[in-house]
């Protein structure tokens, strides 16, 4: 299915290519409630968890597949949304070892979980209207 899409300029992705973004946002969000005991939990549940890292092999091996679609924008925030979560949490875990960085590294840590779920609900939303996100 290549119909032109005139809002966007892009190409219409095939309809199995949305069903699996659906499916990779699906794999996000069950690792995140399986964290839902705390905000640190949910970061380290969304990095760690099988289906985050099932999900992050799926994008980058069917990548390809998506470009000049609306998709490729999805595909490309939850990598961003992967990667930018593993640096913070680190970040966020350093600075919670050292007692004077406690006082900064909760915080973050907290707010770092809160933008994990944003962030797969934002996405999840836009495509269930096959919006594309913003690059």
């Amino acid at each position: 299915m290549a119909d032109d899409d005139s809002k966007t300029q892009l190409v219409r992705p095939d309809s199995h290519l949305i069903t699996l973004t659906h499916v990779v946002y699906a794999l996000h969000a069950f690792s995140v409630v399986s964290g839902m005991s705390s905000a640190l939990l949910i970061v380290t549940a969304f990095l760690a968890g099988w289906p985050s890292i099932i999900a992050v092999i799926i994008t980058y091996v069917r990548r390809r597949e998506v470009l000049g679609t609306s998709l490729e924008s999805h595909f490309s925030w939850q990598l961003k949304t992967f990667w930018w979560a593993l640096v913070w949490l680190i970040v966020g875990v350093l600075l919670t070892i050292t007692l004077i960085g406690a006082v900064i590294g909760v915080p973050i840590l907290l707010l770092l979980g809160a933008w994990v779920i944003y962030r797969i609900a934002r996405g999840w939303l836009a495509l269930m209207s096959l919006k594309p996100m913003p690059m």
